[in-house]
């Protein structure tokens, strides 16, 4: 990491992969925020949401793998739920909120749910899907400029049997999709 630090996004994207990346890369492509909002953020351990452009160091880091990202965990709730508070409070009352987190858990919806209700909503395909094909399937759609259709997370059906596998890439498409060796993790 720079001395200065480097972007929430780019840190996030490097540590989880193709699954961050694919949540930041649709969430930029179709993002669409009222005047004065923040179209895209990032729910973290200890900040509540954070815009992806923020810059973080090592020390930030530390401070995150701290926190257990555990709705009952005070520590992570009370700023996620402050800082959903303040979005709300600035969203007109017909705005949609687009999870693109884990909808399976309470770990980010009992928190949400409870602050923007009927208005919080995810991507219906995400049902059954794992953290790498929901990654896979957001970039595919970005890419496509198709965006998902969403339904309610409240009362919606969250879990569900796993679709079908994402079809293969065209190869000239997974090559351009292939993180640098350098950047990807050991197993």
């Amino acid at each position: 990491m720079r001395a200065e630090g480097a972007s929430l996004g780019e840190v996030f994207s490097f540590l989880s992969a193709l699954y961050f990346r694919g949540k930041l890369t649709y969430a930029e492509r179709f993002a669409a925020p009222p005047p004065a909002c923040p179209g895209v953020l990032v729910i973290t351990p200890d900040r509540g949401l954070v815009a992806p452009g923020t810059p973080i160091t090592l020390r930030d880091l530390r401070a995150f793998a701290r926190v257990p990202i555990d709705c009952g965990e005070i520590r992570y709730a009370r700023p996620l739920r402050s800082a959903a508070q303040a979005l709300r409070a600035r969203l007109p009352a017909s705005a949609e909120v687009v999870l693109l987190g884990s909808i399976a858990t309470p770990k980010y919806v009992d928190v949400l749910v409870e602050v923007f209700g009927a208005a919080l909503r995810f991507p219906g395909d995400f049902v059954g899907r794992g953290d790498m094909s929901r990654g896979g399937l957001l970039l595919r759609a970005a890419r496509a400029g198709e965006e998902l259709a969403y339904r309610p997370v409240d009362g919606g059906i969250r879990r569900g049997p796993r679709p079908a596998r994402l079809p293969r890439l065209a190869r000239a498409d997974a090559a351009s999709s292939a993180r640098p060796r350098s950047a990807t993790r050991g197993a």
